[in-house]
């Protein structure tokens, strides 16, 4: 069996084994607050789904005019879409109470509805999934910077810089910036970048080992 893209599927199903691993440790020994904790495990599923969805689209791609593509890529997007709303969830209740957080969730969540109503019956853009992720991104890396002035822990430094190196990880990819043109392009150099990212981010969900004020 060829893949079509050996460096985009082989690194996109690294990223998720490693969301995997993430998921089901947080999920074992994670935060102690429990909001928190279903929560970052949510952000890491939905983009190990996202990645190894990915991996198959791009090593073993099926006819762009089949349902079976239709399907994938909708999956993608649709994961990409969870992962905001864990974004959301997450940036919440690191600056709020768990009930005032709640309400974030069930606005991300009507929002989330709306976003997976335009890519099942409007467009399948990948713009679409920017445009609705950056948001909740940055909204995270707010709440994280916030909370490490309030207490200035460590682990959350990693955490910023985990969503910051993420932040540079996109921008290689839309500037097409490869290591080779052929054997490791600019997706592949992104999902290196982003595992790094990716990293740092579970070390600071590891990190809150106590319960959070609120």
């Amino acid at each position: 069996m060829t893949l079509l893209e050996p460096d985009v599927t082989l690194t996109d199903f690294g990223l998720a084994l490693e969301c995997a691993v993430f998921a089901v440790w947080l999920h074992r020994r994670g935060p102690a607050d429990a909001f928190l904790r279903r929560w970052f495990v949510v952000f890491f599923a939905a983009l190990g789904l996202a990645a190894l969805l990915g991996g198959i689209a791009h090593g073993f791609p099926p006819d762009p005019q089949s349902r079976l593509y239709w399907l994938v890529w909708t999956a993608i997007l649709l994961a990409i879409g969870v992962t905001a709303l864990a974004g959301w969830a997450l940036g919440a209740r690191l600056v709020l109470s768990e009930a005032a957080a709640s309400h974030v969730v069930a606005a991300a969540g009507a929002a989330f509805i709306g976003y997976a109503s335009v890519v099942l019956f409007v467009s399948h853009s990948f713009t679409i999934a920017v445009i609705h992720y950056l948001p909740a991104a940055v909204f995270l890396l707010g709440a994280f910077v916030l909370v490490y002035v309030r207490q200035r822990n460590g682990f959350l430094l990693a955490g910023i810089a985990g969503l910051v190196l993420s932040f540079v990880a996109a921008a290689v990819q839309q500037s097409e910036t490869s290591l080779h043109p052929v054997y490791f392009n600019h997706n592949a150099l992104f999902h290196l970048i982003q595992a790094f990212a990716l990293l740092l981010i579970f070390l600071a969900a590891r990190g809150f080992r106590r319960p959070i004020a609120g």
